[in-house]
């Protein structure tokens, strides 16, 4: 191995683990958030869910602007460290926050804009330190990718069973621990980076630049908390979000030249799939966990052989686990396909994802409204998982792949910010359409009642599904045009 390998190498992993712990504490986080708003904060669960889906909206929107401030102020290793020091502060909030609501939408501003300033950043590096080697920057990713996986599942196993057995709080430490685990080893590992920073970089703040940082992060966490705090508002600013997106689109369509106008069309068309996803994708951490709590037995069984339980919260695990397992699948597969001079076009994937996305929400959606139990088996959540994240890998896991491709490259960041925000906005709207299955008296409800208002949930889910399936068929001849004439006006 060369010493530019080993270098590049010995950097990569101070990332890598940094991203790892971050990951470790967002998704621990999320697997009981929900849970912890219904029965520890007395949220009503449509409440919980739409503070949810706002929570989401401003955690995806926060990067478009974190990656701005790494990129022009403080620097992208800064940023991420920052990052990470303020999403550690957030989850500490969150163990404290029992009986006080305000310390709750404290907690998950303070989260919102400790992601804005990590998630950006960390990739960023990552770039950076293969810059000149772009044979080893999609393997590079590729582990990058499996290190998020593997800290959300180890997260979201962990996380759900301290609650369980030690309470709110232990289960919101561990976030913060893993936090301050990864920000130990990144300030034992730190001059690894060195070497691939421009000279700024390496300097330190300034005071009236350390001031500006720390009033901006002040101000940011206030509005969110504002924002949080009023479902109104919340609601409000999604709205302006949606629109602002579709003006970023007409004028970056308005303004690009007619040879990649095609290009454009395309990306707008593949984007709105992708947002449309994120609807689907927010179910797990709103009405499919809920549905884990009230209507599934928690219980692994083999024939008469029980295997091990899992809390509600666990369920959320099996997501990152079949993305471990399905991932170098299909990496085999597209090479397969490559090598046999037939290339799967992006368009085409996306139908495939919306096929899987539809079979996983029919299949829970039949075995609700058939079953002969309100006690469900959890391996209808196994394979309903299954398939809601092999329609992940096709739709979301190549999302910004469409930017990257479709989008002039002097426009690539401004439309990454602009699809970040696209998505947030599905995020809430997704989290209002688990509200279907959130009437006020839900918490009163019996099994069999509870079983009812999710069947009527996945079934509407179901037919969006479908719908959406129809029409990504019926354009996909558009998009094959579209793509065709970006070929041949880019070659």
């Amino acid at each position: 191995m060369t010493t530019t390998a080993i270098s590049n190498r010995k950097a990569f992993s101070v990332v890598l683990f940094i991203e790892l712990w971050e990951r470790f504490g967002y998704y621990g986080m999320q697997s009981i958030l929900v849970l912890f708003l219904i029965y520890e904060m007395n949220f009503a669960t449509r409440s919980a869910n739409t503070l949810i889906g706002a929570f989401s909206a401003m955690t995806y929107v926060a990067p478009a602007l974190g990656g701005w401030v790494g990129d022009k102020l403080l620097g992208n290793r800064k940023a991420m460290v920052g990052g990470t020091i303020i999403l550690a502060t957030g989850y500490f909030l969150l163990s404290v926050a029992t009986g006080n609501n305000l310390t709750i939408f404290l907690s998950m501003a303070i989260i919102s804009i400790g992601n804005g300033l990590f998630k950006p950043n960390a990739a960023t590096l990552v770039r950076r330190i293969y810059d000149q080697d772009d044979s080893k920057l999609d393997a590079a990713f590729t582990i990058y990718y499996m290190a998020v996986n593997i800290g959300s599942t180890v997260s979201m196993l962990l996380c759900p069973y301290l609650k369980d057995h030690y309470g709110w709080k232990s289960a919101f430490l561990a976030s913060f621990l893993g936090l301050v685990l990864g920000l130990v080893n990144y300030f034992i590992t730190h001059r690894r980076l060195d070497p691939y920073l421009p000279e700024i970089e390496k300097q330190p703040l300034s005071t009236k630049l350390m001031a500006v940082t720390i009033f901006g992060v002040i101000v940011g966490i206030g509005i969110c908390t504002i924002i949080l705090k009023y479902p109104l508002l919340a609601q409000i600013c999604v709205w302006i979000a949606a629109f602002t997106v579709i003006v970023l689109w007409g004028f970056t369509y308005y303004k690009s030249d007619s040879l990649h106008r095609p290009g454009l069309q395309l990306m707008y068309l593949l984007t709105v799939e992708g947002m449309l996803f994120f609807v689907f994708y927010q179910q797990m951490s709103t009405s499919l966990t809920l549905f884990a709590q009230r209507n599934i037995n928690p219980a692994f069984y083999v024939g008469p052989y029980h295997l091990f339980s899992w809390s509600a919260g666990q369920f959320q695990a099996l997501n990152p686990i079949w993305i471990m397992i399905l991932s170098p699948i299909l990496a085999k597969i597209y090479t397969y396909m490559s090598q046999k001079n037939y290339n799967i076009s992006i368009a085409t994937k996306f139908v495939g994802g919306f096929i899987c996305v539809a079979v996983a929400f029919l299949l829970w959606w039949v075995t609700c409204a058939y079953s002969q139990t309100t006690q469900l088996s959890s391996w209808l959540m196994v394979w309903g998982y299954f398939f809601l994240s092999l329609g992940e890998l096709l739709i979301s896991g190549l999302g910004l792949a469409v930017v990257a491709r479709y989008v002039p490259a002097s426009m690539n960041g401004f439309m990454t910010g602009a699809y970040f925000m696209a998505s947030g906005v599905s995020m809430y709207i997704g989290s209002k359409i688990a509200n279907i299955a959130a009437p006020a008296n839900i918490e009163v409800l019996s099994s069999h009642q509870t079983l009812a208002l999710y069947s009527k949930l996945f079934l509407n889910l179901s037919i969006m599904a479908v719908v959406a399936l129809v029409i990504l068929i019926a354009l996909t001849p558009f998009a094959k045009k579209w793509d065709k004439y970006h070929r041949r006006n880019i070659a």
